[in-house]
């Protein structure tokens, strides 16, 4: 109760120095007072214009997050178990990833268009990547003598990965996940401005098209919340999943 006091002290605190600050100390121009920017929201709320475009962008991180964390625990999973291929494909892998992953929106734009489906794939290939690098070292960080031992008493593969290993990731697996929620909505949101007419981001590069601070900062608010609100929903899932262990958070 009082962390929860002590935070909504600073909230305030925070918001009021804020609105005090705005357009005396701050010209309003560049940072717009949180009265102006909750108004925005209340006036999107209204229209519907918000919830039509935070549907699109929920949709986009949503689907990109679902694909590229499944794709990226497969075959982390996989090369993990199996150096030799990890081996071979390592050079590969790293290739694609130093690439900058906002550099691959131009091509995909050629690929599938402006539609929704472009920013579903740019926003999965970089959870992909967040989630495999951590599956993979999950799978390699197994204990080793754990495994032998579990071996000797007669274990199939089956039985190896289902008791010993995928419970032994979970945690480097869990911390992929919750890495790779804001870097799915980021995705959806640089496909949104780079070309879309639907979406958070596309109301944040309208707005600032039109200078309009308040709406920017309203878009950015918007974001923050969702963010939040996806990071909470995989930290429920992991106490779920991850009873048996105490998971320092």
């Amino acid at each position: 109760m009082k962390m929860v006091l002590g935070r909504l002290i600073i909230l305030a605190a925070v918001l009021l120095l804020w609105q005090l600050s705005s357009g005396t100390i701050i010209d309003s121009f560049f940072i717009s007072k949180p009265t102006e920017i909750f108004f925005r929201l209340y006036q999107w709320t209204i229209s519907g214009e918000l919830f039509h475009h935070l549907a699109i962008t929920m949709e986009e991180t949503v689907l990109g997050f679902i694909i590229g964390a499944i794709a990226g625990g497969i075959v982390g999973f996989i090369l993990g178990r199996m150096k030799t291929l990890a081996d071979i494909c390592e050079p590969y892998i790293m290739a694609i990833y130093s690439l900058p992953k906002v550099a691959l929106a131009p091509l995909f734009i050629l690929w599938f268009g402006i539609e929704i489906q472009m920013k579903i794939v740019l926003a999965a290939v970089i959870v992909f990547f967040l989630v495999f690098f951590n599956t993979f070292a999950g799978v390699r960080n197994v204990d080793q003598e754990l495994i032998d031992v579990i071996r000797l008493m007669g274990a199939s593969e089956r039985h190896l990965l289902q008791k010993v290993v995928l419970p032994s990731a979970l945690t480097w697996i869990f911390v992929g996940l919750k890495i790779s929620v804001p870097y799915a909505l980021i995705g959806a949101i640089v496909g949104e401005v780079v070309a879309s007419n639907r979406g958070i981001g596309y109301l944040i590069q309208y707005s600032s098209s039109r200078f309009d601070t308040a709406g920017v900062f309203a878009g950015l608010f918007v974001l923050m919340i969702v963010s939040t609100l996806l990071n909470s929903l995989i930290e429920f899932y992991e106490r779920k999943f991850m009873r048996w262990k105490n998971v320092q958070q």
